[in-house]
């Protein structure tokens, strides 16, 4: 799980809950979960929860999925080409990339959403296909797995995003196990 100053903290923590807890529940599932970050500093995110990262890019182990979060740290980063190629790099070792929210418009800076379909932040959609070539962006999805690459929605559909990984790379029953694990049953009170 990739954290970053500014990150939206929902976007990044309730993936890694529904994946720690599939870690934790399973264990002989072989699962392993930890955060990355460029620099092995204090990240802020974007409501002011600080934590540290397990590792940072020079001293991070080999990972086979990365979760992408969102928030007002993207901004700067859909231009920043240290980033990009990082992303690049990640992607070009088939990692399974995952966003939330506009975790989304870094990966279409990086080229990785050009001609497919792709989601993120109900605020963010005319940027998603302005920051890619030939996106085809899906206003309405919770999430969009297009093989290698995964965007989702906004917070909540973060955890959408997770269970459906969870599904995925385990099985259906899994995740169903896990969803009732965490007792994730959105129902707005409004």
């Amino acid at each position: 799980v990739f954290v970053f100053d500014g990150a939206e903290e929902l976007d990044w923590v309730g993936p890694w809950e529904v994946l720690a807890a599939w870690r934790d529940g399973w264990p002989d599932d072989g699962v392993t979960v930890f955060t990355i970050a460029e620099q092995d500093d204090v990240v802020t995110s974007a409501k002011g929860l600080r934590s540290l990262p397990d590792h940072s890019w020079a001293d991070a182990p080999q990972f086979d999925v990365l979760v992408y979060p969102g928030g007002r740290g993207t901004r700067p980063q859909v231009t920043d080409e240290r980033i990009l190629d990082w992303v690049r790099a990640q992607a070009d070792r088939d990692t399974l990339m995952t966003s939330v929210c506009t975790g989304s418009l870094v990966y279409a800076a990086a080229g990785l959403l050009d001609d497919g379909p792709a989601t993120t932040h109900w605020s963010a959609l005319d940027l998603l296909s302005d920051l890619g070539s030939n996106v085809d962006v899906e206003p309405d999805a919770r999430f969009v797995d297009r093989g290698p690459v995964i965007t989702a929605a906004g917070v909540s559909a973060g955890i959408d995003m997770a269970l459906h990984l969870v599904a995925r790379l385990h099985s259906p029953e899994r995740a169903r196990e896990v969803h009732r694990y965490i007792q994730y049953d959105p129902e707005p009170p409004i």
